[in-house]
């Protein structure tokens, strides 16, 4: 039996979305402007989708082709609308992009988290050294579906599994001491020498200074087996430990 060119499967991929609630024509380029900025890393190239579902000014007055553009520079990747009202739907048609039904899933805002007080348990490990001279953030409990912890400026140590729906990120060195489900971001200030180290290579998404994989494209080789992420050159390498 011959070979198929090609085939048109269903499949699951982490995309960010950008939850519109009101619409300022003035002020929307320089909020998201200073959202991006904080971890452009993670936000650069991504593609995104624009929910209207908890809009809640005059869809009328919501400039989409314009709201495209400023997403465009900088640096997002528009892929689709979300529950557009009916007032706008002529108008997403004509911007050349999907129009999604309402979601049903419960989605995760990427906010920076409020600094967490540090952990009691002082640990000392030796699977990886994390980088001399460089600030480390240290996890001892799970990271949960829904939750983020973010390390600025320095590494992330996590020793507990991270949970499908979950999300760490570091703008240096990631160690996870256990199961990676969720989504694991290195380098997110851009620092292409960061790496990501796990005990347990299953994730949702793997990124290094903004060059991501997806769980689809873990091979046989590293799937749920100890692994280190990291750069060569432009291409993101996933190494068996």
């Amino acid at each position: 039996m011959s070979t198929p060119d090609f085939l048109l499967k269903g499949s699951t991929v982490t995309v960010v979305v950008l939850e519109l609630h009101q619409y300022d024509s003035e002020a929307f380029p320089s909020l998201l402007s200073e959202r991006v900025a904080r971890a452009p890393g993670l936000f650069q190239g991504s593609p995104v989708v624009i929910s209207l579902e908890s809009l809640r000014a005059e869809s009328d007055a919501v400039n989409l082709a314009g709201m495209l553009d400023h997403c465009r520079d900088q640096g997002l990747r528009p892929i689709a609308f979300r529950a557009v009202p009916e007032g706008l739907q002529d108008k997403a048609a004509q911007t050349g992009l999907a129009v999604l039904p309402p979601g049903g899933g419960r989605g995760r805002s990427i906010e920076v988290p409020a600094e967490e007080p540090a952990p009691d348990l002082e640990v000392h490990t030796e699977q990886q050294p994390v980088t001399a001279g460089r600030p480390t953030r240290t996890i001892t409990r799970p990271v949960r579906s829904g939750q983020q912890i973010y390390a600025e400026g320095g590494d992330l140590i996590v020793l507990a599994p991270v949970s499908e729906g979950a999300e760490v990120l570091a703008d240096g060195n990631i160690h996870i001491y256990g199961p990676l489900r969720g989504r694991a971001l290195a380098g997110v200030h851009g620092d292409a020498s960061a790496r990501i180290f796990c005990q347990h290579m299953d994730a949702e998404l793997i990124s290094v200074a903004g060059h991501f994989l997806l769980s689809d494209a873990l091979g046989d080789t590293v799937l749920r087996k100890p692994a280190q992420v990291a750069l060569d050159g432009d291409v993101l390498s996933v190494s068996a430990l």
